[in-house]
């Protein structure tokens, strides 16, 4: 039973979180203008306002896209999370645990990230899918354990 449900269900967490982050990207994007992103992280304290805009921008929207499809997903996983941590350590963690400031949102989805990330993503990711990108090799069935006559 679990086997079956197994892959809907990293299926489902990586579109929601690969989602989120899309959305938050594209809001940096298109709704903010990487400018205002800039001048944001500036006014926020953020070291190297620019390149920091531009990071989490682009890992949000190309990383949150390569969880909902599981493509990439060591890579991607490990460039969000670090993504979160950085809004983690320089925005939220002087706010409390709590939001709408504080940092369980950031933390949350920086463990979730990492986990999907490693996780192989399910039968239903791009990266099992494709033979040249499994992240894990599949497992052997009954007659790949058979003795071989000698």
């Amino acid at each position: 039973m679990i086997s079956r449900i197994q892959p809907i269900s990293l299926l489902l967490m990586r579109v929601v979180t690969g989602g989120v982050f899309v959305m938050h990207g594209w809001q940096k994007l298109s709704d903010q203008g990487l400018p205002a992103t800039v001048e944001g992280m500036k006014g926020m304290g953020v070291p190297m306002p620019q390149l920091a805009a531009y990071f989490s921008t682009f890992v949000e929207v190309v990383g949150g896209a390569a969880l909902v499809l599981g493509a990439l997903l060591p890579l991607a996983g490990l460039l969000l999370t670090a993504d979160m941590v950085g809004a983690l350590i320089f925005v939220h963690l002087g706010e409390g645990f709590f939001l709408p400031a504080g940092y369980e949102y950031v933390l949350v989805l920086a463990a979730v990230s990492l986990g999907i990330g490693f996780s192989g993503g399910g039968a239903l990711a791009v990266d099992n899918l494709i033979p040249g990108l499994r992240t894990r090799k599949p497992k052997p069935t009954p007659s790949d354990t058979a003795a071989t006559p000698a």
